[in-house]
């Protein structure tokens, strides 16, 4: 990027086109994150501050950065930290980059637990940064959760940001695979499992293929390894009158309900995202 002026608007103006050119979407709001983090500003005094002017120092850090997601890492890999439901999570390499999508199970977990007892005991299986289940726990201030993940890099992720929420005291991390280390019951056990087809890994977005971690991706041949392993361990770990809600891909909602309906579950509901495709499954014992 040549630096023309050191104004604000004149950086903005530039790193826009530069996004635009390498093909990312959504590059204005993306430019602005990154100048968000690199000028020390806020996004309110982003925008009302076009003319500030900025250090030649801060203008070479939005430079490294922009040419980052001109490769196409995503913005909460550059800057570390990724907003989830209103909340800031810290993100690691071992970890998946939370997304809107995922917001449906948090949506169907209130749900269910709009209909149970206020002290609920909930288990995320594979927690990644804990967006999931730390959101749930912030919103539900009766409750209290494990997360469980294999990877201790990712694991003490979700720990930093239980701490950083102040809900270290209604929350354990595991060390563990799905529910290694965990004594049941639970009320509401969830989970976003890898559910791509391996061969397919490789066509989804540059933001996913090159920088999300395989292990977290990879659900097998067909993308349904995770839902078999699963199925077959929980139904001593849930309640008799709890719930389970898994993250499907929009064309997984037959395959995954005959996997779980074989392990001894009956489907509730099929639950979709805010663009109307099936996302989530809700399940209870037979």
């Amino acid at each position: 990027m040549t630096v023309v002026g050191v104004d604000l608007e004149n950086v903005l103006r530039m790193a826009i086109s530069e996004l635009t050119n390498a093909g990312v979407e959504g590059a204005i709001i993306d430019s602005r994150i990154l100048a968000s983090a690199a000028f020390d500003l806020s996004r309110e005094e982003i925008l009302r501050e076009p003319n500030a002017t900025l250090k030649i120092s801060d203008i070479a850090l939005f430079k490294e950065m922009l040419n980052r997601r001109c490769a196409r890492e995503p913005v909460s890999r550059i800057i570390g930290m990724r907003e989830f439901r209103g909340l800031e999570f810290k993100v690691a390499p071992s970890t998946l980059d939370p997304r809107p999508d995922s917001e449906t199970i948090v949506e169907a977990v209130f749900d269910i637990a709009s209909e149970m007892p206020d002290r609920l005991r909930i288990l995320d299986l594979g927690t990644g940064t804990g967006c999931l289940l730390l959101s749930v726990l912030h919103a539900l201030p009766a409750a209290r959760g494990v997360g469980t993940e294999i990877d201790p890099d990712a694991a003490a992720c979700a720990i930093q940001n239980a701490q950083a929420l102040r809900l270290s005291d209604r929350v354990e991390i595991v060390c563990g695979n799905w529910v290694e280390g965990v004594d049941g019951p639970f009320d509401i056990i969830f989970s976003n499992p890898p559910y791509i087809p391996s061969d397919e890994i490789q066509r989804l977005a540059p933001e996913v293929a090159l920088y999300e971690p395989v292990r977290s991706l990879d659900g097998g041949a067909d993308g349904l390894a995770a839902y078999r392993e699963i199925s077959e361990l929980l139904r001593e770990f849930l309640s008799p009158s709890g719930r389970v809600v898994f993250e499907i891909g929009p064309q997984q909602g037959d395959a995954v309900t005959a996997i779980f309906c074989a392990a001894g579950f009956v489907g509730i509901k099929n639950c979709k995202d805010l663009a109307g495709r099936d996302r989530a499954l809700i399940f209870s014992k037979a």
